[in-house]
């Protein structure tokens, strides 16, 4: 997910920055209730008071061809 964001010019990372050097899934998510494999599958997004809307509108745009992509790719995905 990282590596076809970035070849799309989206700068996104797998967790946060003051986690970055632990392994562990985000106690946040885990605390909401979601368990470890789709706590570490997930994909944060931050947005910051320099994001514009047209940023925002490529991830939309973007995302969703991304992700089909990798679940065509995937053995371990049904539909």
């Amino acid at each position: 997910m990282c590596l076809n964001m970035d070849m799309s010019g989206i700068c996104i990372s797998t967790g946060s920055a003051c986690s970055s050097t632990s392994l562990e899934a985000s106690h946040v998510l885990l605390a909401l209730g979601l368990d470890p494999v789709n706590a570490h599958g997930s994909l944060p997004f931050t947005l910051g008071k320099w994001t514009t809307e047209e940023e925002i509108d490529k991830v939309l745009e973007t995302l969703p061809h991304i992700v089909a992509k990798l679940r065509a790719m995937s053995p371990l995905y049904k539909n």
